[in-house]
C-alpha cells in the first residue's frame, strides 16, 4: 500500500467506527415516535413520517414487490455511503440478489441497484444535494425522487464520478419506465398523493 491508500483506508475506517458511535449514541437516545433519523455529512436529521410521505414509499415498495422479494426490499434501514459520516436511512432501497450483511451487521452500499428517497420539506435539500452525491459515488444505478411538493419525480441514471449523467423528471399521474435500467419495471405515479 502507499501512503496515500493507507491515509484512505484510516479516513474510511475512522468514518464507520464514528458512524457506529453516533448511531449507538442515537439509538440510546429515545427519538420521538414516527421520526426517522439518519446522519448526513456528519449531521444527524430528524424528520416526521407524514402520511403523504408513507403512501409513497408503500406505493413504491408494492410495486417493487412484483419483481423483488420481500428480502431485497429495504426501507428504512442504516448503509454507510461514501463521503464524510453518511449513514443513510433510504426510504425505499432494492438489493442486489445474493447481498449479505457484513460482519457487524450493515448492509454495502455497494450491493445496492435501486434507491427512491421521498421529499420532506426540512430534508429535502440533503436529497437534491449530498445524499444524490454519495449515491452516484456509490455506482447506485438508478436514484428516484418523488417531490410531493413539485407533484413530480425525478429519475437519476448513469452514475459518473460525483454526479449522475441522465436526469429525467415526470410528473405525478405518468409512468416512471424504468424498464432500460437494472429495476426493468415501470413504476405507476398515479396514485401518489400531493402536498
Amino acid at each position: 500500500m502507499t501512503v496515500l491508500e493507507d491515509r484512505i483506508a484510516m479516513a474510511e475506517s475512522d468514518n464507520e467506527s464514528t458512524l457506529d458511535e453516533m448511531f449507538d449514541r442515537l439509538e440510546k437516545m429515545p427519538a420521538p415516535e414516527g421520526y426517522k433519523v439518519e446522519i448526513v455529512e456528519g449531521t444527524v436529521y430528524m424528520s416526521p413520517q407524514r402520511d403523504t410521505h408513507w403512501e409513497i414509499i408503500l406505493d413504491i415498495v408494492e410495486q417493487l414487490r412484483t419483481k423483488y422479494s420481500r428480502k431485497r426490499v429495504k426501507s428504512d434501514v442504516r448503509i454507510d455511503y461514501p463521503g464524510h459520516l453518511n449513514g443513510f436511512a433510504t426510504d425505499v432501497t432494492v438489493m442486489k440478489e445474493g447481498a449479505a450483511k457484513t460482519e457487524k451487521g450493515h448492509w454495502r452500499h455497494e450491493d445496492v441497484e435501486f434507491v427512491a428517497e421521498v421529499i420532506s420539506k426540512g430534508t429535502a435539500a440533503n436529497d437534491y444535494g449530498p445524499k444524490k452525491t454519495a449515491y452516484a459515488v456509490a455506482e447506485v444505478p438508478v436514484y428516484v425522487v418523488a417531490d410531493p411538493y413539485q407533484g413530480r419525480c425525478h429519475i437519476y441514471t448513469d452514475p459518473k464520478g460525483s454526479d449522475y449523467e441522465i436526469e429525467t423528471t415526470v410528473s405525478f399521474g405518468k409512468d416512471l419506465d424504468l424498464t432500460g435500467t437494472v429495476v426493468d419495471l415501470t413504476l405507476k405515479t398515479d396514485e401518489f398523493p400531493r402536498d
